[in-house]
């Protein structure tokens, strides 16, 4: 049994050795030799590399049932809200987008002269919003995603999911 938080990091390192395994088989697939010469390898045999691909890749699967399944039936409680895992992760992943679309406006004059194209044209660009109100959301908005954030991860170390890792630690 292993708790979330170790799942996520288990998929990531799955996923890595997954990698290493094809990268194996690629380099035991072939060898070079002379005309006449018997094919001499210190590389593992492909049918042994293909078995240990397999187990990790049920693994793998197996893990991502879990830790799906695990975000959709454990909840964190958000601004007086129940949110499955999922939701609250896809809303913190939201919620940082639009920090930053706030940030990005909020750097902007409320007014700026901008060089005509005419010899007495002057133009002027000009915020149809308050850069200041956007600043303040862009801070409300990061300390709302860091908040969810910490509580989807304290959610992550209590929620346990039955899957043995003995084979990876």
């Amino acid at each position: 049994m292993i708790n979330l938080a170790e799942a996520v990091k288990l998929k990531s390192i799955l996923a890595k050795k997954i990698q290493e395994l094809v990268s194996e088989l690629h380099r035991s697939a072939f060898v070079t030799i002379e005309k006449g010469q018997q094919p001499k390898t210190s590389n593992r045999a492909m049918a042994v590399i293909e078995a240990e691909l397999a187990q990790i890749r049920l693994d793998s699967r197996t893990l991502d049932r879990l830790v799906y399944e695990a975000n959709s039936t454990h909840f964190v409680e958000f601004k007086e809200e129940q949110l499955a895992l999922v939701e609250a992760i896809e809303l913190a992943t939201q919620l940082r987008a639009e920090a930053e679309l706030c940030k990005h406006f909020s750097t902007h004059e409320k007014e700026v002269v901008r060089t005509g194209f005419g010899e007495s044209t002057v133009l002027y660009d000009i915020a149809l919003f308050e850069p200041n109100v956007y600043r303040e959301r862009a801070n409300q908005l990061e300390k709302d995603a860091h908040k969810l954030s910490n509580l989807i991860n304290a959610k992550n170390y209590s929620v346990e999911i039955q899957f043995d890792d003995s084979r990876y630690f």
